[in-house]
């Protein structure tokens, strides 16, 4: 038989392109047009309906970078049309491929209620079915003129991506402002012939079905008249009812189709930008949903829905009606859809805990499933955080980017640190925005890795950022392939119903332990350092300012206690602004200048703020600021000079460090616990821990070593570093200065100067009075250009794997590259500290900002010893999509911690982050509100029950990884006791501690996290 399927599909895109899909808009008549730009940032709608508009045209150019035009649009139905459907065909000047990244518009009625927004998939505005012919037609168009940042040719770097820098040049040229009927048969051949179409490219060649399929398209190919479209559609869909009409067989794998649009909450757009397309794509979708009673829509991120709730109340009303309906689904439970690398313990938790009690409180909604389809990697205390906050499921899309290994499943069990499993599914469509083409229906059922044990899969449909979301194609789409021979059957399902039926069919899913790790987008572990230390800094503020709050809180109620009352509100606040800043672009460094200037001066303003809340709890708690003590507030989970954890007491005194020159250059630094020696170049290249007798630098090594390398990777600029980077070093040995220098508590430091490149990096080596570790502090006025920037700490020690913080507790990685799923994790993520051990002696490596190292291993041709070396990332400098990344000064702080076990490196990576207060009062010292007895199990929050019932709040965890038990000591009366889940809700199931004498007493598993809720007498 002659295989003729490329000429029918030849004959049928020429014929779909050239005469079919032009003849769904059969008839058409300008429109008149007028517009106002309006001035600066956007304005309110009211204000925008009312600008003071100058004719336009199409064809006109409009709008500057970032700018935004109000456009009328006005004309009248003909009288003829009368009987027909009629739509505004408005194209603002879109590129239909590169739906998301470009102009939108959301169309208003006169009296400002919206009616949809406009993407280049999703131009039209519905004026009536039928008309009556005669209609004057008036619509407003609020237009934002986001400029091109990611083209065809994408990585360019351009300087659009801030609005000082972006010019005023316009963007755009208005392409067509119609009415125009709208020939419904023809709109749904287009459909019939798309889908079989695309069903028929990815059958077997000799397969009965496709041959059925290609005669049947060739058969309404000839029923078509190509002079009179309009009126041979019928006869050709005909032609092709039968095949259509075939059913899929029992065995089919299934689609759960979730309509969805994946909005960045800032990426190549700022912010508030990004309000105004969840308003149009939400304003989309409330509108299909009206249409199309078989659709279902989610969308995730609470922190969007506040946003239209606040900026677009019309909008929310419609959500809120749809969401009541059960089929505008809010999804994931999460304030945004964060990146789960770094957050820290309580910020990953309290991403839930916003997240779900907006949902329940707006809605009285609970999500059971974590939605996270774009997230660069998931941390391996994440399971036991998804079950703390009563979910129990997790969607991502992202793993599928891995450029080495391929993962193994499709839906399987995830297992945490903890031990808690979640049960995990990645869409085998590789998307999350599906658009429900023939290809990806096709991929996903091949793809596909549980076959044969499991036959359903998710896939998130729709176009996301500013695509506008699912379109009507899309549904009309999704019913052909409901049941459809040589498909996967397709039905629109919330992601629960997906998500019970994928569990009930396949109840012992294959388990996954560890990371999830992705192979790609490692250095936004990096980039933007500002806005990396704005988050840790935010999260250790946020951290006291709630523990003093509650202290002085609950103090004041006491015979000595200042009155103080708990601020709610701004906490409440604070803690949803740092959260939205842990959006998957935006923590990791990935998004426009705009949004790394704006944050900066937002965790600037934070800043401010928390210290003020701080500084007044702790005031309240001194005393008589007259009174001539002057308090030491410990803020860290460990006791430190004598003060307890959680209190304030005199500062302790302080013995005084050695220091003398060295005949070659350099300094010897000594306290009776370490001895450091610092060369002639102003390297580490000794510090021996005395009590041990042991050496932490390897033999003929130096550390501290700053390392630069060229960073040019091979796309995603701000996102990767290619492992060829490390093919080409150069070490910073000249210094321009080193000298010593003492301070007035005792300590002394090292101070080094360097210069290289255009660049300046000076460091003060300081070693303290009674303290077993080495402190850097590191200012670096950075002005290179993709160049990255290491500091290295070759260290003596034999170890097959190290540690690295992680969400509430440590995550285990190998120092060797045995398997190419090892050598693929050639940079990762680490919180507070790296730790190394061999057994009985190990070293930990802190920190107060930076996330990205690397750890490798080699071994000495001197001695037959194992050098492991850890390098720390400092900074970066791509040039897309901010093409000034990081120039400027920066300052980080980090630690050398000689003989530390785990404990100490989990002690001293708080105690880097948590500097002591000294507040001057009255009071001789302020005891704890709670207290610990053992040094494993640490305290990540005390503060007051968000519901305001004055109840006291304790959350801890286990953090070493072994089993513990401990005495949690409370300094209040307390008249009941609930072990709760993150939103501090009592756990029906879990077993009550014994309470004696205001003591609770626990015994908990390795990282275990526990929240306990105290009612207060």
């Amino acid at each position: 038989m002659h295989d003729d399927r490329s000429l029918v599909e030849a004959r049928l895109k020429r014929v779909l392109d050239e005469r079919i899909r032009p003849a769904v808009y059969p008839e058409s008549t300008p429109l008149e047009v007028a517009v106002w730009d309006a001035p600066g940032e956007p304005v309110p709608v009211e204000e925008g309906l009312a600008g003071p508009t100058r004719p336009a045209a199409v064809g006109d150019r409009w709008g500057a970078p970032w700018a935004t035009s109000w456009f009328r649009v006005s004309g009248t139905v003909p009288q003829h049309w009368a009987g027909r459907t009629v739509e505004a065909i408005l194209d603002l000047g879109f590129d239909e491929n590169m739906p998301g990244f470009q102009c939108e518009g959301l169309v208003y009625r006169p009296d400002g209620s919206p009616v949809k927004g406009l993407n280049p998939r999703n131009q039209w505005v519905r004026i009536g079915a039928p008309v009556a012919g005669g209609e004057e037609v008036v619509l407003h168009i609020e237009a934002a003129s986001n400029p091109v940042i990611l083209d065809y040719q994408p990585f360019v770097p351009t300087t659009l991506g801030d609005k000082e820098t972006a010019g005023t040049e316009p963007q755009y040229r208005l392409a067509r402002m119609d009415l125009a009927v709208f020939d419904e048969n023809v709109w749904q051949l287009v459909l019939d012939l798309e889908v079989l179409g695309e069903l028929m490219a990815e059958l077997p060649v000799e397969g009965a079905r496709r041959w059925e399929i290609l005669r049947a398209v060739g058969r309404a190919l000839d029923a078509v008249d190509l002079q009179d479209v309009n009126g041979t559609a019928a006869a050709a869909r005909e032609r092709l009812a039968d095949v259509l009409a075939t059913p899929a067989p029992a065995t089919a794998h299934h689609i759960s189709a979730v309509g969805h649009a994946h909005i960045d909450s800032a990426w190549l757009w700022p912010l508030r930008e990004t309000v105004r397309k969840v308003a149009r794509t939400t304003a989309n979708m409330t509108a299909l949903l009206e249409d199309e009673p078989d659709f279902v829509f989610a969308m995730s991120q609470a922190q969007q829905f506040a946003w239209i709730k606040e900026h677009r109340p019309e909008v929310y009303a419609k959500v809120k009606k749809a969401v009541a309906e059960g089929r505008f689904v809010p999804a994931g439970g999460m304030w945004v859809e964060s990146d789960t690398n770094m957050p820290g313990s309580e910020a990953m938790a309290r991403q839930f805990v916003h997240g779900k009690r907006f949902f329940l409180d707006e809605f009285g909604i609970e999500n059971d499933e974590a939605w996270l389809p774009d997230t660069f990697g998931f941390a391996a205390g994440l399971p036991q955080i998804i079950k703390a906050a009563g979910s129990k499921w997790l969607l991502t899309q992202k793993i599928s980017w891995s450029t080495i290994n391929k993962f193994p499943h499709h839906t399987f069990d995830w297992e945490g640190i903890d031990g808690t499993r979640i049960f995990t599914h990645f869409p085998p469509v590789d998307s999350y925005n599906c658009s429900m083409t023939g290809e990806q229906i096709a991929h996903a059922a091949r793809n596909f890795k549980e076959k044969g044990v499991a036959r359903h899969s998710l896939a998130p449909t729709g176009w996301g950022d500013g695509g506008g979301g699912t379109t009507r194609e899309m549904i009309g789409k999704a019913a052909r392939m409901r049941s459809l021979e040589g498909s996967a059957t397709v039905e629109w399902e919330s992601p629960a119903a997906f998500f019970e039926k994928a569990e009930a069919e396949y109840p012992n899913p294959p388990v996954w332990v560890g990371e999830l790790y992705l192979e790609l987008h490692r250095a936004t572990l990096t980039s933007q350092a500002k806005t990396k230390q704005g988050n840790r800094r935010s999260e250790h503020l946020l951290r006291e300012a709630e523990l003093w709050a509650a202290t002085a809180a609950v103090r004041a109620g006491s015979p000595a206690g200042a009155p103080y009352s708990y601020p709610y509100e701004a906490l409440d606040r604070i803690w949803k602004t740092v959260l939205l800043h842990q959006f998957h672009d935006i923590l990791p460094g990935s998004s426009i200048a705009w949004v790394h200037r704006e944050a900066e001066r937002t965790y600037a303003a934070l800043a401010a703020e928390l210290d003020g809340i701080i500084d007044d709890a702790q005031r309240a708690l001194a005393g008589d600021p007259s009174g001539g003590t002057a308090l030491v507030f410990n803020s860290a989970p460990h006791p430190r000079h004598g003060v307890p954890a959680g209190a304030a007491g005199p500062a302790g005194g302080a013995g005084q460090v050695e220091v003398s020159p060295r005949e070659d250059g350099g300094f010897v630094l000594g306290n009776g616990l370490l001895e450091v020696v610092v060369d002639g170049r102003g390297l580490v290249v000794s510090a021996y821990d005395i009590a041990a007798e042991r050496e932490t630098v390897a033999p003929g090594e130096a550390a501290n070593l700053l390392q630069i390398h060229p960073d040019f990777p091979n796309q995603w600029d701000a996102w990767d570093v290619d492992e060829f980077y490390r093919n080409t070093v150069t070490d910073l040995t000249d210094a321009d200065e080193v000298t010593s220098v003492r301070d007035g508590d005792g300590a002394a430091a090292v101070r080094v100067v360097r210069s290289f490149g255009a660049s300046t990096v000076t460091q003060l080596l300081t070693l303290a009075a009674g303290s077993k570790r080495l402190d850097i502090d590191t200012e670096v006025d950075w002005h290179e250009t993709e160049k990255f920037l290491k500091a290295a700490f070759p260290l003596d020690v034999h170890a097959d794997r190290y540690a690295s913080e992680t969400q509430f507790g440590h995550v285990y990685r190998a120092t060797h590259t045995n398997t190419s799923w090892e050598a693929a994790k050639f940079e990762a993520c680490n919180h507070r500290f790296v730790h190394l051990e061999e057994p009985g002696w190990g070293v930990a490596l802190v920190n107060d900002s930076t996330y990205g190292h690397d750890v490798t291993r080699t071994v000495r041709a001197s001695d037959g010893g194992t050098t492991t070396t850890v390098r720390v990332s400092l900074l970066r400098a791509p040039r897309f999509p901010d093409p000034e990344t990081d120039q400027g000064v920066h300052r980080f702080r980090h630690a050398l911690a000689p003989g530390a076990a785990i404990g100490d490196a989990v002690r001293e990576g708080y105690r880097i982050n948590l500097p002591e207060r000294v507040v001057e009062g009255a009071a001789a010292e302020v005891a704890p509100l709670v207290s610990v007895d053992n040094d494993a199990v640490v305290v990540s929050a005390v503060k007051l029950a968000d519901d305001r019932s004055g109840d006291l709040v304790v959350r801890l965890y286990e953090s070493a990884g072994g089993r513990a038990k401990a005495t949690v000591t409370l300094g209040t009366a307390i008249g009941g006791l609930a072990v709760t889940d993150l939103l501090e809700r009592p756990l029906a199931d879990a077993e009550r501690p014994r309470v004696t004498d205001g003591s609770v007493h626990l015994s908990l598993r390795p990282f275990e996290l526990v929240t306990l809720r105290l009612t207060r007498v």
